[in-house]
């Protein structure tokens, strides 16, 4: 039994019954793992090469020959679905806390409900449902605000109590429990045999399926990819599709110009176990236990049951590859304590008979989220991999996003938090991917509260200025691998019970970022912002002015020394980047971005810029250090340290001008604070950095100076109404849809990218719109917050999420921001979004499943605007990203 389900004997049995499959997919087939003959030859060419015929490849595969494409070749170098995906516990849960990832399992249980009937394929496929357990309160909340994510969406699920558990599994020990969540319509499928129905439906469709075909390397000329080199030879092609799972990183590393795809390997344990007595029904739902940390499922009359173990064990950090994965070495004393978890939530399998201890390697990325898009390195390299764990649910969602990137040129959803460009090169040390993954495995079910923190791979990149603020209290966290402070502990404070505050509700550090927001609005506070992306565009002539005319939707033709907030768009009008560029002569840009556009937005420029010599792209982010000094007291300090007045009328909103600041020249200072409050920017080269602070902070005593950090910038944000790349704006968000018409230069005849679909969402109106929310009857001191995320309701019916929240203390109210919709009540259909619309509803938002009535506006309140600046120049200037 154990080997009928280690090599899938249906798998075999379909195989053996289908001759015609060793004609369709080129190769011949044997349990023998040598080398067997080819009768058929590769071809030469081919418009798309697939590498990997696991569950991700034939996904891809399938999903690009539906879309029209014929000219499709996949390999694979042992047997398709002799990977991961042949020792897959087949669950396909669509209970995920990342919304594009619970749309991707969502699609993937539809799809394979249905490929059976396509195909001719048994897939095994059984809706038997899923139960979520919860040990905590906590726990509990988690598990409710996926269950809010998941009914608006469609998906039947509830919260139910652990009596009901105990009705709907009868097995389970629920003495410990609190409730749970029941999911019904999830499923379990065989999963290797869904990779071959997938692959028998390309096939048919045209795509070309080699196994025993080992890829070498991935040829790439003048920064695209050109052809693939095999063990059988040479194939042309336009596009290549790395599905290579645990391999993808050393395939990637193969080439002359390498493509970095941060994943890395873990064992992962399950055990099998002999038919019970009285066999389990094939229905039983599937049990989840992320406190006791392990999964449970039916599996023919006994039960197979895994989980995520406290110690992972990592493996082939050296690089040690394998034809197909065997099942590793059992390590009993290693699942031991997830052995007892199992045998505490099921007392009565103590008498059961153990068929075997599966041991199989699982891929993980540094961030827990799935890996897909396009090499910022190489164009026409895509890459699908890294599923910690997800891949069978995650599978037919993923596939079909990627052909959709290939055909079209972007996904029909928002993948941004599974883009490989949210990665750079420095997550792809192994020494930092093995410490990574052996946080990130235990992650997997550890409870995670808002705002939490990796602890591995830490200070690695810092601001000159990190050890003086580490001195100061500051406290951490991490975006894009570089550190940044979330605020600043007070002497005296206890210090262990901050750093280790989880919690839904209202966190122990607020009273603390109350002190920093206070002292921004009524004196001065310093942030470093020196994460920031910085890049340089120059040109001999006028060939950057007239680039970034095109790439940006805001008119950068201004006098020398001015700031221009602009979205840089792509063709439907949406921000691929969000960013603040100040002329620094008539030939030069200085451009600030996001954290994390460091990869993204150079890539997006590099691709598109002209390829011309006297036009130059540098990436500066390394070498400025940024002060942000906020507050009405700002303009005194800095007067004091350079000499020169700094007020409205010497130096205007939206102003760059360098200057000398203590001892330091070439100051780069900007009158913006991407906070709406009165202040400015020093951007300084790093050598000058610590003297530049120490400076201020002297000077600044008098004045009330303190340090802050960015969880004060962004309560100050959401209350201005300002909008984030990356959270509340992205690559299908508009200006139109978010109020920023006014940086549009749609009236000034200029082209532009993206200029069509603006033009036609002027004449037509917006099918959404962003808005702010103020929490009328939430006790912040005893409700759940809000963090992002949560369901919108207008009149009782859905009509979107939100994407930001924060408490803001001049408010003292919670302030959500997000998107409304206008769903048509009887078809579901989207509607034109109208001022009309969002003023005459009465709104709820929904927090774990209890709804708090919310004011909605789509504009801030003036009164939260400093008076000695024209609210114009206050609203350009606001906007900005964290």
């Amino acid at each position: 039994a154990a080997r009928m389900f280690l090599r899938l004997l249906s798998d075999i049995q379909w195989r053996a019954a289908h001759p015609r499959w060793r004609r369709m997919t080129g190769s011949q087939r044997s349990t023998s793992t040598t080398a067997e003959p080819h009768p058929v030859s590769l071809p030469a060419q081919a418009q798309v090469v697939i590498c990997g015929g696991g569950i991700m490849g034939t996904s891809v595969a399938y999903h690009l020959s539906k879309m029209g494409l014929k000219d499709i070749v996949l390999l694979e170098q042992g047997r398709l679905a002799a990977g991961t995906t042949r020792f897959c516990a087949g669950i396909v849960s669509t209970a995920r806390p990342v919304s594009v990832e619970l749309k991707m399992a969502h699609y993937s249980n539809k799809l394979y409900q249905q490929l059976q009937q396509e195909t001719g394929v048994q897939t095994g496929y059984m809706k038997t449902g899923s139960i979520s357990l919860a040990q905590t309160q906590d726990r509990l909340i988690s598990l409710k605000r996926i269950a809010s994510s998941l009914n608006v969406m469609g998906i039947p699920c509830e919260i139910i109590s652990p009596k009901e558990v105990l009705k709907l599994h009868p097995l389970i020990n629920i003495h410990d429990l609190v409730g749970a969540m029941y999911v019904p319509e999830d499923a379990l499928v065989s999963s290797a045999n869904v990779s071959l129905a997938l692959a028998t439906a390309a096939s048919r469709n045209g795509v070309q399926i080699h196994e025993r075909t080992c890829v070498s390397h991935v040829t790439i000329q003048k920064g695209r990819v050109t052809g693939v080199e095999t063990d059988r030879g040479r194939i042309q092609c336009d596009y290549f599709v790395n599905c290579a799972g645990q391999w993808a990183y050393e395939l990637g590393h193969s080439g002359e110009e390498p493509v970095h795809i941060p994943l890395h390997a873990c064992e992962h344990f399950y055990l099998l176990t002999h038919p019970l007595k009285d066999p389990l029904s094939s229905s039983l739902p599937t049990i989840v236990d992320p406190d006791g940390r392990i999964y449970i499922r039916n599996w023919q009359g006994g039960i197979l049951s895994g989980g995520f173990e406290k110690n992972p064990k990592p493996l082939f950090t050296e690089g040690r590859n394998q034809l197909e994965i065997q099942n590793l070495q059992e390590d009993w004393d290693h699942f031991g304590p997830l052995l007892g978890a199992l045998l505490r939530r099921m007392p009565g399998l103590e008498a059961l008979q153990i068929m075997q201890l599966v041991n199989c390697p699982e891929s993980f990325t540094p961030d827990m989220r799935c890996i897909m898009g396009e090499s910022p390195t190489a164009r026409g390299y895509f890459v699908l991999a890294g599923m910690n764990s997800g891949g069978i649910s995650y599978g037919g969602g993923a596939g079909k996003y990627l052909a959709e990137w290939i055909v079209n040129g972007y996904p029909s959803e928002n993948v941004w938090p599974l883009d490989l460009k949210r990665f750079g090169t420095l997550q792809s040390s192994r020494t930092f991917l093995r410490h990574r993954v052996m946080e990130v495995m235990p992650l997997m079910c550890d409870l995670k509260v808002p705002r939490w923190d990796f602890q591995t791979g830490r200070q690695l990149r810092t601001s000159p200025l990190y050890d003086r603020l580490d001195a100061q209290g500051a406290r951490w966290m991490e975006k894009h691998g570089f550190e940044r402070v979330k605020y600043f502990v007070p002497p005296g404070s206890d210090l262990l019970d901050l750093d280790h505050s989880k919690t839904f509700y209202k966190p122990d550090w607020f009273d603390i970022v109350g002190s920093e927001v206070k002292c921004c609005k009524e004196a001065v506070s310093v942030i470093d912002m020196s994460s920031f992306t910085k890049f340089e565009i120059s040109s001999t002539g006028d060939q950057a002015l007239e680039s970034l005319q095109y790439l940006c939707s805001n008119d950068l033709d201004v006098p020398v020394g001015h700031v221009v907030h602009t979205g840089m768009l792509n063709e439907k009008g949406g921000y691929e980047n969000d960013c603040s560029i100040a002329r620094l002569s008539k030939r030069s840009f200085f451009m600030i971005s996001p954290t994390d556009q460091q990869v993204h937005c150079w890539t997006w420029l590099k691709n598109r810029l002209p390829d011309d010599s006297n036009l130059v792209l540098e990436d500066v982010t390394w070498k400025y250090t940024a002060l942000n000094l906020i507050g009405p007291r700002a303009v005194d300090v800095l007067s004091e340290l350079s000499y020169a007045p700094m007020t409205a009328e010497h130096f205007p909103s939206l102003f760059c001008k360098e200057m000398s600041v203590g001892y330091a020249n070439g100051i780069r200072v900007m009158s913006i604070t991407h906070t709406g409050e009165p202040g400015f920017v020093l951007y300084i080269p790093i050598e000058y950095a610590l003297h530049v602070y120490n400076e201020v902070m002297n000077m600044g005593q008098k004045y009330g100076i303190r340090n802050a950090g960015y969880y004060a910038l962004r309560s100050l944000r959401i209350e201005k109404f300002f909008a984030f790349w990356g959270q509340d704006l992205d690559a299908f968000t508009t200006p139109m849809e978010c109020g920023r018409e006014f940086q549009v230069k749609l009236d000034k005849g200029l082209e532009f990218l993206g200029q069509e679909a603006l033009w036609e969402q002027k004449q037509n109106g917006v099918y959404k719109r962003f808005t702010m929310f103020i929490l009328e009857d939430h006790d912040t001191d005893l409700d759940l917050w809000p963090w992002w995320g949560e369901p919108i309701f207008r009149n009782g019916r859905y009509v979107g999420k939100t994407t930001s929240s924060a408490y803001s203390y001049t408010l003292e109210r919670h302030v959500c921001l997000g998107f409304v919709h206008h769903f048509d009540e009887k078809t579901g259909e989207e509607l034109v979004v109208t001022t009309d619309f969002i003023n005459q509803g009465e709104y709820e938002i929904d927090i774990a499943g209890q709804r708090f009535q919310a004011k909605a506006k789509l504009y801030p309140f003036s009164s939260l605007f400093t008076q000695r600046r024209r609210k114009d120049e206050v609203e350009l200037s606001g906007y900005q990203r964290e």
